[in-house]
């Protein structure tokens, strides 16, 4: 709990408009994705197919599309953005090595990399100070 304070303090004393212009630019990368993939749910099916052999492919898919439609939503207001992405890093890592076991995408490859790496770096960095996380807390 202490190095999550510590995280919060340093990002809330390094707080700029482009990180949280990107942190909602993120999520609503992730909204737009998840309105895509509970829209054409056969897009999705077909991205598995390399995983149709392993158990719970179904659950897989039933877990992708809501996770991005509401984790791109706490992302974008900053609410409980690390669990958010916590709940994304799953589907990022997959997303990556979807490449390597099924066929090689280059554009999916580098897009699902710059957004694992942008969650990643919102992992550590937290919501920052414009978000409803930072006003919440003010508020106790």
């Amino acid at each position: 709990m202490g190095t999550i304070k510590s995280l919060n303090k340093w990002a809330n004393a390094h707080t700029y408009y482009p990180l949280d212009l990107l942190r909602v630019a993120l999520g609503v990368f992730l909204f737009i994705k998840g309105i895509d993939f509970m829209s054409n749910m056969d897009v999705l099916m077909e991205l598995i197919k390399p995983l149709e052999s392993y158990t719970g492919d179904m659950l897989f898919v039933h877990y992708v599309a809501p996770a991005h439609f509401v984790g791109g939503l706490l992302i974008v207001f900053g609410l409980l953005t690390r669990w958010a992405i916590i709940a994304q890093l799953p589907i990022l890592i997959g997303a990556v090595l979807l490449n390597f076991i099924g066929d090689m995408n280059v554009t999916n490859l580098i897009l699902s990399i710059v957004v694992l790496l942008a969650c990643l770096f919102f992992l550590f960095y937290g919501s920052g100070k414009h978000s409803v996380d930072y006003y919440l807390k003010m508020q106790q």
